[in-house]
Parts: structure tokens; C-alpha cells; sequence
């Protein structure tokens, strides 16, 4: 497949958002932080926003952002927008980037189950070590985690199949390009909202205080009716590529 970035691409921008948006859960889209940075990410680190396309066709792609980071587990973002925040802030302070973190891959449902999230994963591997950098990470975000809500992202990586692989089919894309588990990333997005905002966003009612379920949620959604404020913090997984 051809592999090209969203600068040389800029008009197949909208066909890709189609194609990639039911990835995600409404609420994803609403992450106050991504909104801030994500346009200066776009300016700033473009070879790293790629995407695949087979006969001209969007079949997928994936993303990521380059910061400094001494490879100690004390030193890792918080998670998702942490990282974006620190890729920013570094760049513009011009500090030299020594990890890349794959913020996200996604397949256009027309083209599932031919390998392509792993030649995304690849992909952006090989930018990386082009340029110098042989940390790869990624927050990972489980596919399966929503599942079970009440239990510790923590407790989840340590559910193994009976081959030592992981229960969860994204943890086990990166394990078998050889990513190993580094820890929870603990606030990895927050989003937070009104609650008829949230009650859009996730299609239910919310009619009480306190913990909810919600549909695609890792974990619950905290809702406060007085403060007419319901906030979410989602936990993802750091994964080491290398």
C-alpha cells in the first residue's frame, strides 16, 4: 500500500475522519486538551500523520508525537494528553525529542482483519528510527476494556490467555510486534462536560448523582448534578515498542 502523510494528502482529510470516526466512542471527540493542542500537533509534526491507501482508496492510519523522555516509567505522561501536551511544549522550547508516542491507529472498516493497524504501528516505527529516535510507546487504549469498567486498568493488563498473550486483542497487536507492558497511564484523557452534554454524548439518561456505566466507557463516568458536571477519566495502557 501506499503510505502517505495528511500534508501531502490535505484533501483526503474528510474521507479519512469518515472512515475512521465509528473507532471511537462520541465522547473521545470531546476531549478539551486534544482540541487545544491537536491543531499545533498538525502544524508541527506532520511526517508522523500518516495514512494508508490502497488504489487511492483511505484504508487506514495513525499518528503520533515526538517529546523527551528519560526512559524511566517515572518520567512518562500521564497518558494521552499529557503526552500531547509535553510533544507541544518541548517543541516549542526546542528540546530535542527522544521518544515517539503512537497516539492512534485505526483501520476503515471496509478494510478489517489484513493486518493493516500493525502496518500503521510499523510504519510509524520506521519515522522514528529515520530520525533518530528509538523509544517507541503508545497509550494504548483497549478494545475490549469496556467490557469491564469496575476493574483497575492495573488489573486488566495482567488477564493472559493461555499462551502468556494478553485477553485483549489491541494489547496483543503490540505484544506480537514485540511492545511490552510499562503501566497504567492514569489519567490518560479527561473529559468533562454538562450532563445534558453527556447525556448526548453517550445516548442515556443520567438522572442520578455518582458512578455510571456508560456505553464504550473503560470506566465510569462521575455525575454531578448540583455542579451540573459530569466528568470522565479514562485510564489507558503505556506500552513500550522500544
Amino acid at each position: 500500500m501506499e503510505v502517505v502523510t495528511t500534508a501531502d494528502r490535505p484533501d483526503l482529510a474528510d474521507k479519512a475522519g469518515k472512515a475512521f470516526a465509528t473507532r471511537w466512542p462520541e465522547f473521545i471527540f470531546h476531549d478539551a486538551t486534544a482540541a487545544k493542542y491537536r491543531p499545533r500537533v498538525l502544524e508541527y509534526f506532520g511526517h508522523y500523520d500518516i495514512l494508508l491507501l490502497d488504489d487511492g482508496e483511505v484504508a487506514a492510519g495513525g499518528w503520533a508525537v515526538p517529546f523527551a523522555w528519560d526512559g524511566g516509567t517515572a518520567d512518562l505522561p500521564d497518558g494521552y494528553d499529557s503526552a500531547l501536551a509535553r510533544s507541544v511544549d518541548d517543541h516549542e522550547a526546542g528540546r530535542t525529542p527522544t521518544a515517539l508516542s503512537v497516539m492512534a491507529a485505526a483501520v476503515n472498516p471496509d478494510f478489517d482483519k489484513q493486518g493493516l493497524a500493525t502496518r500503521v504501528l510499523e510504519s510509524l516505527v520506521e519515522r522514528a528510527i529515520e530520525r533518530g529516535i528509538t523509544r517507541v510507546m503508545a497509550p494504548v487504549r483497549p478494545t475490549e476494556k469496556y467490557r469491564y469498567p469496575l476493574h483497575t486498568m492495573a488489573e486488566y493488563a495482567t488477564w493472559v490467555r493461555s499462551d502468556g498473550l494478553s485477553v485483549d486483542p489491541w494489547i496483543r497487536t503490540h505484544q506480537r510486534m514485540g511492545a511490552t507492558i510499562l503501566g497504567p497511564a492514569s489519567r490518560s484523557m479527561v473529559i468533562s462536560g454538562t450532563v445534558t452534554e453527556w447525556e448526548s454524548w453517550t445516548g442515556m439518561r443520567l438522572p442520578g448523582d455518582g458512578e455510571f456505566v456508560i456505553p464504550d466507557g473503560l470506566t465510569t463516568l462521575t455525575v454531578d448534578h448540583r455542579a451540573n458536571r459530569a466528568t470522565y477519566v479514562e485510564e489507558n495502557l503505556w506500552m513500550r515498542h522500544r
